[in-house]
């Protein structure tokens, strides 16, 4: 009898463990201040050195027919992610520039965080996803 609850307590504590272990979190990008047409393009990155280099671990391409809309990311493991979108207005699929190289199309960073002469820091875009939701809400309204 004993030996029987001894091994339903280990077996229980396992399950628990690898459930601890498995558990996902999803992303909910909530986005405001846009023009109905086009798309947005957004590239999710869970490290500093892809953020970086520009190897996302996710993308969306979501299209756009009001002035909000939604990106969903789900099945995410816990840690430190950061993103970065643009909406591409004019449908090309590519982030337009003038002449000097410098955005004409709306963008935006995770957390709102804006750069300064070229894309926001990892530190400052950076953020925690945990187990279950996560919530963010980004402003378009102009380039940053």
């Amino acid at each position: 009898m004993l030996r029987s609850v001894i091994l339903a307590l280990v077996l229980t504590a396992g399950v628990h463990t690898a459930d601890a272990q498995t558990a996902s979190g999803s992303l909910l990008i909530d986005l405001t201040g846009l023009q109905p047409q086009g798309a947005v393009m957004v590239q999710l990155f869970n490290s500093e050195a892809g953020y970086q280099s520009g190897e996302g671990v996710s993308a969306r391409r979501v299209e756009i027919t009001g002035d909000t809309a939604r990106v969903d990311f789900a099945n995410l493991a816990p840690g430190q992610y950061a993103f970065r979108m643009f909406h591409d207005v004019n449908g090309d699929g590519r982030m337009n520039t003038n002449p000097f190289g410098i955005p004409i199309e709306p963008f935006a960073f995770s957390n709102n965080a804006r750069g300064s002469f070229g894309p926001a820091r990892w530190a400052d875009a950076a953020f925690t996803v945990n187990a279950g939701a996560n919530v963010q809400q980004i402003r378009f309204g102009g380039s940053n």
